[in-house]
């Protein structure tokens, strides 16, 4: 099984230990030390270790890199920090200043020769080599969201990949970046992967470096993915790696969603497994968000922890609400049948003997307390995604979420026109990118490209609902250039059909306004539960093609094949003939929680059942990618 945040954890922790395995020797987890982030490794270390798991590790405080840090002597410090020559610079100053009674300095990637040079040439000069206890590379450049999401954590690289006017160094750059993730996810797993991607462009570019990066590895002296670290399994089973272009399905990165977890990362903001929700003065919806830009927000993490967040995180809406409720009841159950068993006393049957009811008494009550914690962190957990479900459902309301949702999923199938679409954007439901997002699903879902006549109204449309239209014309400049797309088009590129029709949705939320601010258990009572698997989405189809090894499909028989166990050049369709039981399915450019799902419930309908681990240069809301897409088209000229 590949699970890639107990991996990104192992190493962590034991960078924490001065690089000793946890729990071997006591004396590195037990001693204090400081811990020294920069703004990325924060990042890393935010989703993956609370400050208790922290201080169980010796760490009694951690601190900013690039800030001003007082002198802590007696106490060793460890680094964890990209190798970039400013903090190169800044550890030479930390070790001439004293600061720390050692250093243990860990890299997120290897750290080049110049900046190794750099670093010694300082502190030689300094006079401090001494402080420098150790120096190691790390492969930690991923953020691991979840055992089975990661995240390069690389903004903006759709735009810098794809901007007309970016330089040769700057598309290598962000090429060299993405690598080196791609790079630590591997070793960080412990697998050399057969790689696949469509031929041309970044993913084939990013494909052959990585495939360049890996065979050096295996050939080095200390061989990272050596067999006698990691077991036989390292031979006996390979997974696939799977590079895409954000081009390949732009659809699922601008649509609106109805399950739980992509709900929460578009409309509440989910970054690195926490939601800021603002106060409930503030009111739901882009408009209280805007009013309440100075108001207290409150903090909510989730992750594989939080057995709700767990359990329906890929169920639509309603059943989510429905499924609080049904949680509180259990909830206030167990602690009546607490409370009735404690109270009891000398009424319970057969307790006349003294000594037999002081022994029925304490064992309630030593029942009571051990089960009370637990309840209590059900509570809390219940609490949260009462508050979370209240707010999706006030955004909901005011955006008409539903219905954008519907009329996307029936123009990808086909199933509506342009007429529907601007009946919708007329109507005054939804905000300004709620509107922009679905004239871009009707470009996208088009079959062939959209008549000037038809591009004119949407754009009038957009614009005289208060949102820019350069999106617009950047997305169909695409589809011109065939740069958009599997290599079909409409409702041909959505593979197999399951013949469901989707739920009308007329007037589906009437109900909000009797239930909004009443118990959640009223929300499954009035709505119909949209059908969203009536069709599979073009990535699903493809990596089940790869994966499976299907023989005579488009993707099998023209994806690029890179192994880097063999000579260069030399790997072909032969050596990727599968089946594959684990995947790694990576998208060049940002990805989300809405494809990530669509990717696991192809997944789970396998047979055997296939594990698929998701990651993207960055998870980006709906929101987030059309800013990048409007930023496209404002370089490329608007046209």
């Amino acid at each position: 099984m590949l699970n890639v945040r107990a991996k990104q954890a192992e190493v962590v922790l034991r960078a924490l230990n001065f690089n000793s395995v946890p729990g071997k020797e006591p004396a590195s987890s037990e001693s204090y030390k400081v811990l020294v982030l920069d703004k990325f490794t924060k990042d890393i270390i935010a989703p993956l270790l609370r400050l208790n798991d922290l201080r169980k590790h010796g760490v009694t405080l951690h601190l900013a890199m690039e800030a001003e840090r007082q002198p802590i002597p007696d106490v060793p410090a460890v680094y964890l920090v990209q190798p970039t020559p400013a903090n190169v610079e800044r550890i030479v100053a930390d070790a001439v200043a004293n600061l720390y009674d050692s250093m243990y300095l860990n890299f997120t990637v290897s750290i080049p020769s110049k900046l190794v040079e750099q670093l010694a040439a300082g502190v030689v000069k300094g006079g401090c080599m001494s402080r420098v206890s150790k120096l190691y590379d790390q492969y930690l450049a991923f953020i691991a969201l979840e055992p089975t999401l990661f995240s390069l954590g690389l903004p903006d690289a759709y735009l810098e990949l794809n901007n007309p006017q970016a330089r040769d160094y700057e598309i290598e750059a962000a090429v060299s970046g993405i690598v080196d993730g791609l790079f630590s996810v591997c070793v960080t797993l412990g697998v050399v992967p057969v790689i696949r991607c469509p031929r041309g462009g970044a993913a084939e570019h990013i494909a052959a470096a990585l495939d360049a990066k890996l065979r050096d590895a295996l050939k080095s002296r200390t061989n990272l993915f050596s067999e006698g670290v990691l077991g036989l399994s390292a031979s006996l089973s390979r997974p696939l790696l799977c590079l895409f272009d954000r081009n390949f399905d732009l659809s699922a990165a601008v649509q609106h969603s109805w399950t739980y977890k992509p709900l929460v990362q578009d409309v509440l903001g989910l970054k690195l497994n926490r939601i800021a929700l603002q106060s409930e003065a503030a009111g739901p919806g882009p408009a209280g968000m805007m009013a309440a830009a100075g108001a207290s927000k409150k903090h909510y993490d989730v992750d594989e922890k939080d057995f709700f967040w767990e359990a329906c995180g890929a169920h639509v809406f309603p059943k989510v609400a429905e499924e609080v409720e049904t949680q509180l009841q259990r909830y206030r159950a167990a602690v009546d049948e607490i409370n009735k068993k404690t109270a009891a006393g000398g009424a319970q049957e057969g307790a006349f003997d003294p000594d037999e009811l002081l022994r029925r008494n304490t064992q309630n009550l030593m029942q009571a307390v051990s089960s009370l914690p637990e309840l209590q962190e059900q509570k809390k957990v219940l609490d949260k995604h009462t508050n979370l479900a209240t707010s999706l459902l006030g955004a909901i309301k005011m955006r008409a979420l539903d219905q954008y949702y519907n009329l996307a999923e029936d123009l990808l199938v086909g199933k509506a026109d342009l007429q529907a679409v601007l009946k919708l954007l007329q109507s005054g439901k939804g905000a300004p990118m709620d509107k922009l997002r679905m004239a871009l699903i009707y470009v996208l879902a088009h079959d062939g490209l959209p008549s000037d006549q038809e591009m004119s109204e949407l754009e009038g449309v957009i614009r005289s609902g208060g949102a820019d239209a350069t999106a617009l014309q950047y997305v169909r400049t695409l589809k011109r250039n065939n740069l958009t797309g599997s290599g079909k088009t409409g409702a041909e590129a959505l593979g197999h059909h399951s013949g469901a029709p989707a739920a009308s949705q007329s007037n589906l939320l009437d109900w909000a306004d009797k239930t909004f601010g009443q118990g959640l258990s009223q929300v499954a009572k009035g709505v119909k539960t949209l059908l969203s698997g009536a069709r599979q989405a073009p990535l699903a189809v493809c990596v089940e093609a790869l994966m499976e090894g299907k023989q005579g499909t488009p993707e099998f028989d023209s994806y690029a094949v890179f192994d880097p166990k063999l000579p260069p050049g030399r790997a072909s369709v032969e050596r990727a003939k599968g089946p594959f039981r684990e995947g790694i399915v990576f998208m060049i450019g940002g990805g989300n929680y809405y494809e990530r799902e669509t990717l696991l419930n192809w997944a789970q309908r396998s047979t055997p059942p296939r594990q698929v681990l998701y990651g993207a240069t960055e998870l980006l809301s709906g929101e987030e990618f059309v800013q990048q897409l409007s930023e496209l088209g404002r370089r490329a000229g608007g046209r």
